[in-house]
């Protein structure tokens, strides 16, 4: 789960990782000098760091950053240069059980006590000043956030990039994707039957939530619109925004770029700078909290995003980054209304209709596009997929004037099937006057949760429900001419994982059943979009 500073690349050695050769000190480019060492956790178990010295005397104050994609990695006087120039020591780590690390390897379970123990132990070496800053991309910012519930003392600033600090239920629909990501990382899933049921309660194991009286740390977060942790680094911010220790919350900084984890899939390419500039500068960051700089980056607005537009039509509104004193920024909660004849529309529709379609787990909804880790990302077509009978949708009319939305996005809907459980999925689509189906963002729902994620009801069949969807956030103006549009299916695989339609997991999906499921069209459905503005007569661009 890495991404390369510039093209966005997935590639594990794109950030925090590099070349060490030797065990003893040795100059990099005549400038600076690298040394590894093992470091003793409280349990003994040692963990490899390599230390990249600037050049001159110390002491300095160091930015580590922990991997389990191998510190040995990549090329150091290209990665590491720029912090050994402006006069930080760059320390990286292996991750337990990874690399040249002892131990075993658990995802992210064991990286609140290695963050405390290597936090300080680097404020007590000989060429560190006593401050420490981490920063990290992907599962390395995972790392920071868990690092900063340690509550280490020498934690002085925390700059992370598509990364979280805490997971949600996600409707309660397992992302397969993510598991797919521990299995390559040499930690198989357990063999259970599927689908994975399980109740949530609200904190978990390793969340941001359990700690915030330890949390002082002021956090640089940036997230992709399409990042598979765009929730996450939201969530985050504004927790932290709120509960962390007074002296970091008006602190905290949030900056959101059209990128995913990786670069962005599919014909519609956003402007190079929606996504690099997003990238952020942590050497400027760091200088203010480490250095006491005052560089004017605390005298900006806290939170700065980029409004994505049309791709294809020059002039276009949006495509411009924007700020806000708060997240999200504020909006006019908008709602459109699923209709019998498939239309979306302002207006509640009056007469009670419904729409169904048959949902065969053996023949799922193939992913295409979105939020994703290791699978094609971003704003893809969805025309390959929503035409497909076990998927409904529903238009509004072509656009008089663009609509700019900004914040979080959910699904109302009335919904019910015939089977003992199932699942509902659902996407916002762009809909371009080409046809193109452009999808902005996805969520879904287990209706077992339907009176909440921390128990489960048997549901009764034909019976309507209410749930809520989730479809994360999103910052994008819908052109003139463009239509807004809502996909709803019951599956979405592998991004989400299959259910069989039964109460019990099953050992194969060779047992499961197919599922009519509905969706209630009498004015309860419905999904609300945060707007932010309308542009009347289109003109040529956005602004600040």
């Amino acid at each position: 789960m890495a991404i390369s500073r510039r093209q966005l690349m997935l590639v594990p050695a794109a950030i925090g990782v590099l070349v060490v050769v030797s065990t003893v000190s040795q100059p990099i480019q005549g400038q600076a000098r690298v040394q590894d060492e093992l470091v003793p956790m409280r349990d003994g178990t040692k963990l490899a760091v390599s230390i990249y010295l600037p050049s001159g005397n110390g002491p300095w104050p160091a930015v580590l950053t922990r991997t389990p994609y191998g510190k040995d990695a990549g090329d150091p006087a290209k990665n590491e240069a720029r912090y050994m120039a402006n006069g930080y020591v760059r320390v990286l780590q292996d991750s337990r059980g990874k690399g040249k690390s002892e131990g075993t390897y658990r995802p992210f379970a064991d990286d609140v006590e290695d963050g405390y123990d290597t936090i300080e132990w680097i404020a007590k070496q000989p060429w560190s000043n006593g401050k420490v800053g981490m920063t990290g991309i992907s599962a390395m910012a995972i790392a920071t956030y868990n690092a900063a519930m340690s509550g280490a003392p020498h934690f002085v600033a925390a700059f992370v990039t598509a990364g979280r600090g805490f997971t949600t239920p996600d409707g309660g629909v397992p992302m397969q994707h993510i598991e797919d990501w521990s299995r390559r990382q040499g930690v198989p899933p357990p063999q259970n039957p599927r689908p994975t049921f399980r109740t949530w309660g609200p904190i978990g194991p390793r969340d941001l939530r359990a700690f915030s009286d330890r949390i002082a740390v002021p956090f640089y977060n940036i997230g992709g619109w399409y990042d598979i942790f765009e929730k996450g680094i939201l969530d985050g911010y504004s927790f932290l925004r709120e509960h962390g220790a007074p002296s970091a919350r008006n602190a905290e900084r949030l900056m959101l770029g059209a990128f995913g984890h990786g670069a962005l899939s599919g014909s519609l390419k956003y402007p190079a700078d929606g996504g690099d500039i997003a990238m952020g500068d942590p050497i400027r960051w760091f200088d203010y909290w480490m250095k006491g700089i005052d560089n004017g980056i605390m005298k900006e607005p806290p939170v700065k995003y980029f409004v994505m537009g049309d791709t294809r039509e020059p002039g276009a509104p949006g495509n411009v980054w924007k700020t806000s004193d708060m997240w999200p920024p504020r909006a006019t909660a908008t709602s459109y209304y699923l209709s019998a004849n498939h239309t979306l529309s302002a207006t509640a529709p009056t007469n009670a209709a419904k729409a169904s379609f048959i949902y065969d787990p053996k023949d799922a909804v193939p992913t295409a596009g979105g939020n994703n880790l290791g699978l094609d990302r971003g704003p893809m077509d969805q025309r390959p997929v929503s035409s497909r009978p076990d998927v409904v949708k529903f238009e509004t009319a072509p656009l008089r004037e663009a609509i700019e939305v900004v914040g979080p996005l959910k699904a109302d809907l009335t919904v019910s099937t015939d089977a003992p459980d199932t699942d509902f999925m659902v996407k916002l689509v762009d809909v371009y006057p080409d046809g193109y189906e452009a999808l902005v963002n996805d969520g879904a729902f287990r209706l077992r949760y339907v009176d909440g994620f921390d128990k489960q009801t048997h549901i009764e069949p034909g019976k309507p429900y209410a749930i809520s969807v989730d479809l994360w956030a999103t910052g994008l103006v819908f052109n003139a001419g463009h239509k807004i549009a809502v996909h709803i299916s019951s599956s979405n695989f592998p991004r989400f994982e299959r259910h069989t339609n039964t109460w019990e997991p099953l050992a194969s999906y060779d047992q499961s059943h197919k599922a009519t499921n509905t969706v209630w069209l009498d004015g309860r459905s419905r999904i609300v979009l945060p707007v932010t503005q309308t542009y009347a007569n289109r003109p040529a661009t956005g602004g600040r």
